[in-house]
């Protein structure tokens, strides 16, 4: 068994769970309250960083935005119905004690770091006859093995929550985490609520009618606060909506990421399930409404599996070094390509497309397994462009394969999901 300094030294990004669970203990949830108190944290250990101080404005939105997600990710939840909750990642979250009192299960899943300090202190706070409602698990959200073995025994339908954990991954590990959920709704059955996709636009609403002028100066140094304590890039995954210029296209790309993994989302706005928040008090009444009226403009998804769509026949079209499987759903084709798009297997690539054209909206290709494509293979995605309404896609682009697309100007004119 591995220290528990290792661990942290080698994922460091769990710390700003101890952050979270203060805010929301700041807000006057008094379960999250015992846990800080049972783990020791302090104010300076949590909302502090080793290069930044948090002002008063930023401890007053931490407050609002944690207990915004954390009852309003419960609420809609419940609404769902189904027997099981799995929380990833669950982070020192009072939920499971608030879920078995209610007597609901739940599984709580994080890096083994953050679970081997959470559930006992958690599970001390649990009354002994709930506590069979209740289990923890540490996984790796990248690795299906992983996650399998830790919901073996989960009874379905589920309700997977997640809040705070894309922000942290890139592409190829957000891409990961979404077929492994795939995968585990298919099996079970369910939903996947997730808090991320937003949050980035949701703290902007909720901290600037705390700021005013101080907006741009107190964004930065909260920035620096979450870089300092997470060791990693933050905001890089395509499935993050980035919100300067066009939240609504960055929206439709986060989704069109989601598609690519065979995931579906249906946007739940904030200000539909928002409870009274204590935490709103803390500030003045029409600062508290100005927020109430911003969460209105934003929102956490409901993700579910797309349906498979009708899978078209490609045998014929593969070659030595080139291989492409295909599907058609609702006006959008979807490829998977592996190996080279050249001279010798581009034609291949546009005798399909050929086929279907008459039938697609929208092209979105999965570049994992794209190992180069010359002008030729480039000229065929042009041909995909001017015929398609809404363009071509490419995801999970590798350095090569984008090396080439910068050199020839073609990042400016297709849809790039790094």
């Amino acid at each position: 068994m591995f220290d528990q300094s290792v661990l942290e030294r080698v994922n460091p990004v769990f710390n700003t769970a101890k952050m979270t669970i203060f805010q929301l203990a700041a807000a006057g949830n008094q379960d999250a309250a015992a846990i800080a108190n049972k783990l020791g944290l302090s104010f300076e250990q949590t909302q502090n960083s080793s290069s930044t101080k948090a002002s008063p404005e930023q401890i007053l939105a931490g407050m609002i935005m944690m207990e915004t997600r954390y009852r309003t990710t419960i609420a809609m939840a419940e609404q769902t119905g189904f027997s099981t909750l799995i929380d990833l990642p669950c982070g020192y979250t009072p939920r499971s004690i608030e879920l078995a009192r209610k007597g609901k299960r739940y599984v709580g899943l994080d890096l083994p770091a953050a679970i081997a300090e959470a559930e006992p202190a958690i599970m001390s706070l649990i009354g002994e006859d709930q506590r069979s409602l209740v289990k923890y698990a540490g996984v790796d959200a990248t690795n299906y093995s992983s996650m399998k073995n830790a919901l073996e025994d989960a009874e379905g339908p589920v309700c997977i929550t997640t809040e705070g954990l894309l922000m942290y991954f890139t592409d190829s590990e957000a891409g990961a985490l979404c077929d492994n959920i795939r995968q585990v709704l298919k099996e079970k059955g369910g939903c996947w609520i997730i808090a991320d996709p937003e949050t980035a636009l949701q703290y902007i609403l909720t901290i600037q009618p705390i700021c005013g002028e101080r907006f741009m100066d107190v964004m930065k140094n909260s920035h620096q606060a979450t870089q300092d304590k997470s060791d990693v890039k933050v905001g890089g995954s395509s499935l993050i909506v980035n919100p300067r210029g066009d939240v609504t296209a960055n929206i439709k790309n986060a989704m069109m990421f989601l598609a690519g993994h065979g995931l579906k989302a249906e946007r739940l706005i904030i200000s539909d399930y928002l409870p009274e928040l204590v935490s709103l008090s803390k500030i003045t009444g029409e600062q508290a409404k100005a927020i109430r009226l911003n969460m209105a403009k934003c929102a956490y998804w409901k993700i579910t599996p797309a349906e498979i769509g009708r899978a078209i026949d490609t045998e014929d079209l593969k070659a030595q070094s080139f291989d492409v499987k295909a599907s058609l759903e609702a006006g959008r084709l979807s490829l998977r390509i592996t190996g080279r798009v050249d001279t010798l297997t581009a034609p291949h690539l546009l005798t399909l497309f050929e086929r279907v054209k008459t039938e697609v909206k929208s092209v979105i290709v999965d570049c994992s397994q794209l190992d180069y494509i010359s002008s030729a293979g480039l000229r065929v995605l042009l041909i995909m462009q001017k015929n398609c309404a809404e363009g071509v896609t490419l995801m999970d682009v590798n350095h090569v394969v984008l090396e080439i697309l910068e050199q020839t100007g073609f990042d400016s004119i297709l849809n790039l999901l790094k």
